[in-house]
């Protein structure tokens, strides 16, 4: 499609206003969704010790730099979740029996941490470098609101959606969605920027999450059109 014919696609749609009650707008579409001003991008867990063990690692390092990409261009605020171990000595009593289950090990003893801070696996990959405008926050959680500034910074910022890319889908992604919805934001997964340890867990996570109807599903060149499409209308 020309840009032309995306500018005029926007401002057929945009003709249909968003519903409104009690003061508030309701969105029915991603588009109407996706305001850049009021929208965020989570990049999840892009650490070069987890890639590292998926199968699609590669090509979902290459989907998540194009929206990362596009976000940029689009002037979308963009935050960085890692994943991080602590010490076994300060692990604690979950901590430790979720590192012994990961890694199949009979003891303590046998744990390795990880991803504690310093580790070349705990490191962002390379490709998805942080600009200085953008920030990075560690977590010991799955979601990736819990324990983190994120929630304090996005309402800060006044952001209603949040895009979410990374890994992994089945372990991270989908509660970090589910936590978002319950904090009241519009989570937008880019499914194709999401990538899976295991496949099929991914793919059930997924489908649970469109069975509870509270995020928006869509792929690489959709997403990145509706943000040219936004872009060409400001």
């Amino acid at each position: 499609m020309r840009a032309e014919e995306e500018v005029s696609a926007t401002t057929a749609e945009e003709v249909r206003a968003l519903e409104k009650t009690f003061g508030l707008e309701i969105p029915e579409t991603l588009e109407e969704a996706c305001n850049p001003a009021r929208m965020a991008l989570v990049v999840y867990d892009m650490q070069v010790g987890i890639l590292r063990q998926l199968r699609r690692g590669a090509e979902v390092t290459a989907k998540v730099v194009e929206v990362l990409r596009a976000a940029r261009e689009a002037g979308l605020r963009v935050f960085f979740m890692r994943h991080m171990s602590l010490p076994k000595e300060l692990a604690g009593v979950f901590q430790l029996r979720m590192a012994k289950a990961w890694q199949r090990v009979g003891s303590v003893a046998e744990v390795q941490p990880w991803f504690l801070r310093d580790s070349p696996g705990f490191q962002l990959t390379a490709e998805v470098a942080p600009l200085p405008s953008e920030a990075v926050f560690d977590k010991i959680t799955m979601p990736a609101f819990e324990g983190t500034p994120l929630d304090i910074a996005l309402r800060d910022c006044a952001i209603h959606t949040v895009v979410i890319v990374g890994v992994a889908t089945e372990i991270g992604i989908e509660p970090t969605v589910r936590h978002a919805a319950d904090l009241g934001y519009i989570p937008v997964v880019v499914t194709d920027a999401c990538g899976a340890g295991n496949e099929e867990a991914g793919q059930r996570a997924l489908a649970s999450l469109r069975f509870m109807g509270d995020a928006f599903f869509t792929d690489v060149a959709e997403f990145c059109s509706i943000l040219r499409r936004k872009r060409a209308t400001r």
